[in-house]
């Protein structure tokens, strides 16, 4: 029985292993120039309370996720293609969504906001700039500066972005980036071998869903 059960264990961590890399994104050391938003009266002004971040963390033992609040943002839409723009992530906003409130999820917010993993009193903000967008074979790649813990890569994501009478809406692919190429290493098995099954998968998954109208 212990046998059946640790061959589903290590089937499922396969799994979500594979669907992580095949989603991964580089982070660039090289950050891109940034063309900032200039007409900002007909630009497009996000929509905080319609707007999130979601992320999805995995370790052996299972996996946890929830959403973060975006603080501010603005996104230059001429004729349908996305020019430029940048919003703000309000890193205190830091939700789990897949626990219920006394049974661990005051926890597991606390973690994520301390210290060792995303220090929000040090950083309270990251940010995604815009710098470019894309079509390639149908599907539209967005590159931009992510700054996450003080530190700014640049990536190039897949994403959709839609306008309708005022109202546009930049909803990336879920994506995976290396939390360790932006500072945060706790119970990495790349920076702790000595960890074993204890550790905490490098890869964190994340989504942009950002609703802005004019």
């Amino acid at each position: 029985m212990k046998k059946s059960i640790l061959a589903i264990a290590l089937i499922a961590i396969t799994a979500v292993s594979c669907k992580t890399e095949k989603n991964k994104v580089t982070a660039n050391e090289e950050v891109k120039d940034i063309k900032k938003v200039e007409n900002v009266i007909n630009s497009y002004k996000a929509n905080i309370t319609e707007s999130t971040v979601t992320w999805k963390g995995n370790k052996p033992t299972g996996s946890h996720n929830g959403v973060v609040s975006i603080a501010n943002g603005l996104f230059d839409i001429e004729n349908g293609v996305l020019k430029s723009g940048e919003f703000v992530i309000d890193m205190k906003s830091i939700t789990n969504t897949d626990m219920e409130a006394g049974k661990g999820k005051e926890d597991l917010e606390g973690h994520l906001k301390a210290g060792d993993f995303f220090d929000v009193e040090k950083f309270p903000t990251a940010k995604f700039e815009i710098a470019s967008s894309e079509t390639k074979e149908g599907k539209l790649h967005v590159t931009g500066n992510l700054t996450l813990r003080g530190t700014t890569k640049s990536i190039t994501i897949p994403a959709t972005v839609t306008e309708n009478e005022g109202v546009a809406t930049f909803k990336s692919d879920v994506f995976s980036i290396d939390r360790t190429d932006f500072g945060v290493t706790y119970k990495s098995k790349k920076i702790d071998a000595a960890l074993k099954d204890k550790f905490i998968n490098d890869l964190m998954e994340i989504s942009f869903n950002i609703k802005a109208k004019k």
